[in-house]
């Protein structure tokens, strides 16, 4: 059972009517859809800083150990806002010279991870740098602007999801500062509400080569106007975790088909760069079909831009977490856009083969 509100809007089509004929046109498109989506949804990003220095905090445990990995903590020290700022940020890097591929997760907030799953991003030859997002804005469930880079940038109005997507952006300006790290293999991911956060950081910095999100749903990698059963609408957003989005997204609750995009539209702003989302099959509540509808639709962008492998949809059994299998998934994921190793599995199943299409326009061409 679903409920549809309206067909997914044409992502290659121009206000004039006229559509996306060349790459050079799809840049501009993109630009189009950026300055949409991001200040209606998400209240627009917050400012670039003037600067981003980093401060090592316990040099005496970053010493080489035989088969172990080696631990860095910092301060990444924020300037150009009312005051200055800074949040923490640890990196595990593995054994050997590098530079390594770098996957970021911001989800610190929920604890640490799983030692299955760093010893399996370590052992493919990753660095795994990690941080606590709500560092950057609180998630409180309340819509107070007293703490944070609220009062950083006072006079700005993006919300939450922005605050935690720039704190990826300021660890991708920590990184290219890092021998260790290489600038061109960058991957950011995150789960449920980090998965939104992941996938607006990579959306709105190219500098990220592979973005991943986990169980996103609404406000992520879900479809507002393909409501699958017992899945997270607008409603249910601007109810319970406002603060997460932007005032303007109040305005389109039990209007969605007027919404002027949906989440296609800020997975096409990844493309052609690396996309995966990892979702479950039992969690209702991020809205599996319409997260394959979104995939579906924002693949059109990249098979236009010849890039249709780059884009992932990876559907599992049971419900809202992020285990060792999704991690497996993203792994097998990045080892193939990062590293050219090419998976057994696939991620372009679709586990709804006689669902029908939410949009009725393909690539030009």
């Amino acid at each position: 059972m679903h409920t549809l509100a309206g067909e997914l809007p044409d992502l290659f089509a121009f206000g004039d009517g006229s559509r996306v004929d060349s790459v050079q046109a799809w840049r501009r498109k993109r630009q189009e859809w950026y300055d949409l989506v991001i200040p209606i949804e998400y209240g627009g990003m917050p400012p670039r800083p003037e600067a981003v220095t980093s401060e090592l905090l316990h040099p005496n445990v970053a010493r080489r150990l035989a088969g172990k990995p080696r631990r860095f903590g910092y301060r990444l020290n924020i300037e150009g806002g009312a005051h200055p700022f800074w949040f923490i940020v640890d990196a595990l890097v593995p054994e050997g010279d590098g530079p390594f591929p770098v996957v970021m997760d911001g989800d610190m907030c929920w604890g640490a991870l799983r030692d299955e799953v760093i010893e399996g991003v370590i052992g493919r030859g990753y660095a795994l740098v990690t941080f606590n997002r709500t560092e950057l804005a609180p998630d409180a469930y309340h819509s107070e602007r007293t703490t944070g880079l609220y009062t950083v940038f006072p006079d700005c109005g993006f919300g939450a999801l922005a605050a935690w997507a720039w704190g990826y952006h300021r660890v991708v300006d920590f990184l290219l500062t890092q021998d260790w790290a290489d600038p061109a293999r960058l991957a950011v991911v995150g789960h449920s509400r980090g998965g939104k956060t992941s996938l607006l950081a990579g959306a709105t910095d190219e500098r990220i080569a592979l973005t991943g999100a986990n169980n996103s749903g609404a406000g992520g990698a879900g479809c507002y106007r393909w409501q699958g059963e017992e899945s997270e609408t607008i409603a249910d957003n601007m109810r319970a975790i406002p603060y997460w989005y932007a005032p303007p997204m109040h305005d389109y609750v039990g209007r969605v088909a007027e919404l002027p995009f949906d989440q296609h539209a800020l997975k096409a702003l990844v493309a052609p760069r690396g996309l995966l989302t990892m979702e479950a099959l039992g969690d209702l509540w991020a809205n599996p079909t319409g997260t394959y509808q979104t995939y579906d639709a924002a693949r059109e962008v990249y098979r236009f831009l010849g890039a249709e492998e780059r884009v992932g949809i990876w559907f599992r059994e049971g419900g809202h977490e992020h285990g060792p299998a999704d991690w497996q998934a993203f792994m097998d994921f990045a080892d193939w856009h990062l590293k050219g190793i090419v998976p057994e599995r696939r991620f372009d199943v679709s586990p709804f083969p006689e669902m029908e299409r939410a949009f009725s326009w393909v690539a030009p061409g």
